[in-house]
């Protein structure tokens, strides 16, 4: 394959909420550079990086993809995210691979919550990025209304080097607005050709001219200088500040088009090599020199020793695991030993690939700037750093949202359990937003992902990928006992069948520990030998057995302090099992005259959300049996600090999501057992015997 130098690479990531189009455009442009012979279509399947059996059922993008093709010896790198919530792990994996995000907006809907998302993602992680406005062909299409929003939301940073020709169905060409060069859309050629800049668009676009010399000015002394005594700057002038106000972030240049009919596909590619920042223009990668301990910035580099970040693993029962990485510093070369300093292991690597959706074409070296994949690594998963042995440095570590929402897996058919076990680790390694546990105290495997389509997703590969077919339900609430009284009572074994007989005989004060522990305390109060030494451990033993099922619907007791104070044993017939017997029947004689409560457990939860929401989101907690223990000022809006307990927190997820349009977001960790309020008590307590 061609080589291409840094400064011949673009890596470019096509981000924004589901549905704007994304895929189709990816698509579009590999059709238009003949990479493919035909336009894929999402709702036919025949989409280059739709290419997962999941993803063609669902019609939505799941998994992060990468494709490439060649523009006037320019190679360009296409990663395509998906824009559903469930799947921002991959969005995560797949910005971190490139230079530039270029954010979809749908020319119809405008600003939508997934727009927002990734605009501030980019932000936060200093992101140069891009927007191109889709599917301006169809009904109700606006470019002017669209435009105006985005300035609105994010600013004079915003600003359009692009300009329509036409609306909706009539929407047939680009106007450069640097070059002042208009050109429409031939449908058979699927070419764009020279044209007039129609005198109804002249005044628009001198308007955006001058509103794009502002932006450009503005981020360069020199140019603000020469803008102001001359008010021009030259064509040259512009396109370069904008490359490197684009490259600092300081400008998104905004771009059109439609995906689907090609209109403006062309322009937006000579736009990518003239407009966007090479590798060797972004300063993304912060790492730590393992020599020093000192960071740094590292930038894009073929010369220097070879240094490469892991951003994605793809788990195939029949492949293996495939590695996708991007090369920051030096080349990737086939057959040879790299150290994966993150992990302090070598690392052999076979042949590498350039991928185009599921195609994998083979490559002997892959250079810095560029992206390539290798597969069967042993040690190396997502955020891993491959390195020089001599040079070792790590790549600060992605940041991936926690896990929020959790099932219980039911195997269809016995005997599956390996099949499980092996399938979801496998997923484990390809996936950094799911977490698979095990409820020991339930015998219940729990995976947590973050929400129901992304734990269907998991469901639906377990069973295709790996021949494991499961259900999902709720998980069990771990909920516990304990008492609110003090009872004392007598447990005795009394048992005579010939022979040696069987006799203990206990007395024990049962009652609530008052010092904050939940462990049982149990006391020996026993005096002037009543109960032998020996027997006692037993009477322990037998207390610490009983106290993994209460009385009420069999949870285990927790704050509970029994005192062994008196009793009687007999020289002959007595034994440990018998006092055992006997502290077992004290047990439950004693907790059912002690007022037995269940408690539940509760989550301390923060929830951050949008001002707007706030009264939404605090009278859902209310309704949910919480309480809210406070607020604080967030960097979008209110963190709402609150208590609930976990039962009414599985669906969490879903619920926060519908109200608040997917923008706000929770965190919760377990906070303490409080006591089940009486009309919820007889339920449980139903729905355990059902069970049982």
């Amino acid at each position: 394959m061609k080589e291409y130098k840094v400064n011949n690479l673009r890596n470019v990531g096509i981000i924004g909420h589901s549905g704007a189009g994304k895929t189709s455009l990816m698509e579009a442009m590999l059709y238009q550079t003949g990479q493919t012979d035909r336009l894929g279509k999402i709702e036919d399947g025949t989409t280059i990086s739709d290419y997962d059996s999941e993803e063609k059922k669902r019609k939505v993008s799941i998994s992060t993809s990468v494709a490439n093709f060649e523009w006037k010896s320019v190679k360009i790198n296409l990663v395509d995210m998906p824009g559903y919530f469930d799947f921002e792990g991959e969005m995560i994996e797949g910005l971190k691979a490139v230079d530039i995000a270029m954010i979809t907006v749908c020319g119809v809907s405008g600003i939508e919550v997934g727009t927002e998302k990734a605009w501030d993602y980019a932000n936060e992680h200093k992101l140069p990025r891009t927007i191109f406005i889709n599917k301006l062909d169809r009904e109700n299409s606006n470019f002017e209304r669209v435009l105006d929003s985005l300035k609105e939301k994010f600013g004079t940073s915003v600003v359009p080097i692009q300009y329509p020709i036409g609306s909706e169905n009539n929407f047939k060409g680009i106007i450069n607005i640097i070059s002042n060069r208009a050109r429409l859309f031939n449908p058979k050629t699927r070419q764009m050709e020279e044209a007039e800049v129609p005198e109804e668009l002249m005044d628009k676009v001198e308007e955006c001219k001058q509103m794009l010399m502002e932006a450009v000015a503005e981020t360069d002394e020199t140019l603000l200088d020469k803008y102001f005594s001359e008010g021009e700057l030259s064509k040259e002038e512009i396109y370069e500040g904008l490359i490197k106000a684009t490259s600092t972030g300081e400008i998104a240049p905004i771009i059109c088009g439609s995906a689907l009919t090609g209109v403006g596909i062309n322009t937006l590619i000579e736009d990518i090599v003239e407009c966007f920042p090479s590798p060797k223009e972004t300063n993304l990668y912060m790492a730590k020199d393992l020599k020093t301990d000192a960071y740094t910035n590292v930038k894009i580099n073929e010369n220097d020793p070879f240094a490469a970040l892991v951003f994605k693993t793809i788990a195939d029962p029949f492949v293996g695991k495939l590695s996708m990485f991007r090369v920051i510093r030096g080349v990737a070369k086939s057959d040879t030993v790299v150290y994966n300093s993150s992990k302090e292991k070598e690392e052999k690597f076979g042949t590498m690939y350039f991928l185009k959706g599921k195609q994998q074409i083979p490559t002997s070296e892959v250079k810095a700037g560029d992206i390539g994949a290798v597969a069967k690594l042993q040690y190396t998963n997502t955020g891993d750093t491959l390195c020089t042995q001599s040079n070792p440095i790590v790549f600060e570590r992605m940041d991936f949202p926690l896990p929020v929402y959790s099932r219980a897996v039911v195997p269809k058919a016995k005997g599956d359990e390996d099949k499980i076990s092996n399938g979801l680790t496998k997923l484990l390694e390809e996936d950094p937003t799911f977490a698979v546990s095990r409820d020991v105290e339930n015998a219940e495997t729990i995976i947590s992902g973050l929400g129901s389509t992304h734990l269907d997703v998991i469901v639906s590969k377990l069973k295709n990928k790996f021949g494991a077919d499961v259900s999902l339900q709720v998980p069990k609430t771990p909920y516990r006992e304990t008492i609110k009284k003090f009872s004392d009572v007598q447990g005795k074994h009394k048992k005579q069948s010939g022979g040696h007989g069987q006799y203990g005989d206990v007395k024990i004060k049962f009652e609530p520990r008052g010092d904050g522990e939940e462990e049982l305390q149990f006391v020996d109060a026993v005096v002037g030998g009543v109960v032998p030494r020996q027997y006692i451990p037993a009477v322990e033993k037998g207390l610490r057995e009983c106290i993994q099922h209460g009385v009420l619907a069999g949870y285990p007791v927790i704050r509970l302090k029994a005192t062994l104070h008196d009793g009687s044993f007999h020289p002959v017939d007595s034994s440990e099992m018998a006092f055992k017997i006997a502290a077992s029947l004290s047990y439950k004689k004693g907790l059912q005259e002690a007022q037995p409560v269940l408690l539940e457990p509760v989550m301390y939860i923060e929830v951050e959300v949008p001002d707007d929401y706030m009264g939404d989101v605090i009278a859902d907690i209310n309704k949910k049996r919480g309480r809210i223990l406070g607020m604080e000022p967030a960097i979008k809006g209110q963190k709402i600090i609150g208590e609930v307990p976990q039962s009414e927190l599985y669906d969490y997820a879903t619920d926060l999501r519908s109200l608040t349009g997917a923008r706000g977001i929770f965190r919760t960790r377990f906070e303490r057992y409080d006591e089940v309020p009486g009309d919820i008590v007889n339920r449980i307590i139903a729905e355990t015997k059902k069970e049982a």
